[in-house]
């Protein structure tokens, strides 16, 4: 499988002084960083769009972009163009899943496939990925509590892709959760407010590295 990677997310960082915080949380050891793009239709919170990408593209860590947006097909090539290195679109905001996953590729991205808490894993059958997201919280909204019944979701996902592809878990993810989620079978580890909503946003990251035994 891959190895596992904690993905820290901007959208709980300070705008304020954003770069700082990245680059902190890079030299801790981070080699993902995840930028969450929410339009206020998929879900309610407006978010940030292709200048953050392009603004962290030289940073030199892996840029995942996770479109929470209606219709992402619409955005691939602005998000690709700023300086995305993995996109990942909701399997319940297009009815065209697989022509936004193939356009993401197109573009020279890896392609992602989230899939919301009530979402069935099937949803992931019949398309190309290079990353499975299981969202254990609803999407939208810093902050909330892990769902105890992703675990058994991650399990089922990992079982549908394969060892080869990427299984994110994105929600409510920290130094409690992370052990569980890898058992399950995920690699990547997206935290927010785990990380940067601590005093020591490095020592937080590490201990959620130490619990999801990633580097």
């Amino acid at each position: 499988m891959p190895a596992p990677r904690i993905a820290p997310s901007i959208l709980s960082a300070d705008f304020g002084r954003l770069r700082a915080q990245v680059e902190e949380i890079i030299g801790a050891g981070a080699s993902v960083i995840h930028i969450d793009v929410m339009d206020g239709h998929f879900v309610p919170p407006l978010s940030m769009g292709p200048p953050v990408v392009s603004a962290l593209r030289e940073l030199g860590a892996m840029l995942d972009v996770h479109l929470m947006v209606e219709r992402p097909e619409r955005q691939v090539a602005d998000f690709a163009s700023a300086g995305a290195d993995q996109i990942t679109i909701h399997a319940e905001a297009t009815p065209h899943v697989h022509y936004a996953l193939a356009a993401i590729r197109d573009a020279g991205c890896k392609a992602g496939l989230a899939l919301n808490p009530g979402t069935p894993v099937g949803a992931l059958e019949g398309v190309e990925l290079d990353c499975a997201v299981v969202m254990t919280v609803n999407p939208g909204w810093g902050g909330q509590a892990f769902i105890p019944t992703s675990l058994e979701k991650v399990r089922r996902v990992r079982e549908l892709v394969g060892p080869d592809v990427d299984v994110e878990v994105d929600g409510g993810v920290d130094a409690r959760t992370a052990g569980p989620c890898a058992e399950a079978g995920a690699t990547l580890f997206v935290a927010g407010s785990a990380i940067f909503g601590q005093a020591d946003p490095a020592a937080a990251y590490a201990a959620i590295a130490a619990a999801a035994g990633a580097s």
